[in-house]
């Protein structure tokens, strides 16, 4: 009888521990004060006693990238989706005005390939940088039967803190407040199930360009990380309030943050869509209303900020080149209409 072991059933403990190898000396460039240890242990340890906060609260986050891993397996471009799933879970804690401290990942598949794994990795090494954040952690799942071959999927944690008597809550938001809005590098890493669907049935290709560029390179374009932005204005403004405009686009995520006894009265010719949304929508035949519950388009964040603070806090954005903008206004919200306003007409007369 022939004997069993764990590579007959598809699980490679060599490749994992290859991978391990290859991917420590990019965690290792990712360590900030407070790492206690390399990668390989059962627990990652980071001493928040480094942070030199006083009353410090842990403010945490996970996410993942959706099926825009999709479209990476489908390019061989392993690179950069690592960036957005930092990029999606760091911006989560920002909003609350959380430091980002460190990141673990999990990474799972039916066959280990090392060197797409790797390459994975490097985008996380690099998300982290850009976070400020140390990657100090993660699983790697090799699970014959669960995946097709050659597809994984991705997971992240984030953990940040804050002071506590720091932390932005969104209470303070009230009428006559102002929003202000800093664009987006493309669809982040949401509504790419809807994306697809729109690619397939039009028959479009990722090496096909819209305006001289490829889609691959629209779509692909990783998730910006707001934490220098918002690290740059937390001691020079009151922000009262932060949206990450994540899943659930505009109209979702700006009530998140806001008391229940406001609405946010948006102008929407304050900025023009990035052509790949107005490609998107008239494409795929998409309402408006959809388009701005399920896509950024254009926007990743929104800050709230007093009415006196409003001019200044663009100013400090512009100053570093950060292409902020007015987005509008904070309202009394009457209990009856949505909490963002105006209500999107169904149709957009794009669509006409």
């Amino acid at each position: 009888m022939k004997h069993s072991d764990y590579e007959a059933a598809g699980v490679s403990i060599d490749r994992g521990n290859e991978l391990v190898a290859n991917i420590k000396s990019l965690a290792r460039a990712t360590h900030r004060p407070g790492v206690l240890a390399e990668l390989g242990g059962f627990g990652a340890l980071f001493d928040l006693s480094a942070t030199n906060y006083r009353r410090p609260v842990l403010v945490s986050g996970a996410d993942g990238v959706g099926t825009k891993i999709k479209l990476a397996i489908e390019l061989g471009r392993h690179d950069t989706i690592g960036i957005d799933l930092v990029a999606m879970c760091v911006n989560d804690i920002l909003v609350q005005g959380a430091e980002p401290l460190f990141f673990l990942d999990y990474f799972a598949c039916s066959r280990l390939d090392v060197a797409t794994a790797t390459d994975v990795v490097k985008g996380i090494a690099r998300g982290c940088q850009l976070s400020g954040c140390a990657l100090i952690g993660g699983e790697t799942a090799e699970m014959p039967g669960m995946y097709q071959p050659g597809e994984y999927d991705l997971a992240g944690f984030c953990v940040g803190v804050a002071e506590k008597d720091e932390i932005i809550t969104g209470k303070e938001v009230t009428q006559g407040d102002i929003l202000i809005a800093l664009p987006s590098s493309g669809p982040h890493a949401n509504g790419f199930s809807l994306i697809r669907k729109i690619l397939a049935d039009s028959g479009t290709s990722l090496t096909d360009k819209l305006d001289g560029i490829p889609f691959s390179e629209l779509l692909l374009e990783p998730t910006r990380i707001y934490k220098n932005v918002i690290s740059a204005l937390l001691p020079e403004v009151n922000l009262k309030a932060i949206a990450h405009i994540t899943g659930g686009g505009l109209t979702e995520n700006i009530p998140r943050v806001l008391p229940e006894h406001v609405r946010a009265e948006i102008d929407l010719d304050s900025w023009r869509w990035p052509d790949i949304f107005h490609w998107l929508q008239k494409t795929g035949k998409v309402e408006a209303k959809e388009m701005y519950r399920t896509f950024n388009c254009g926007i990743g964040m929104v800050l709230v900020v007093g009415p006196g603070e409003a001019e200044k806090t663009l100013g400090l954005l512009r100053a570093t080149g950060e292409p902020a903008w007015r987005l509008g206004t904070i309202r009394e919200h009457d209990g009856k209409a949505g909490r963002v306003s105006p209500d999107i007409s169904p149709i957009d007369p794009v669509l006409a």
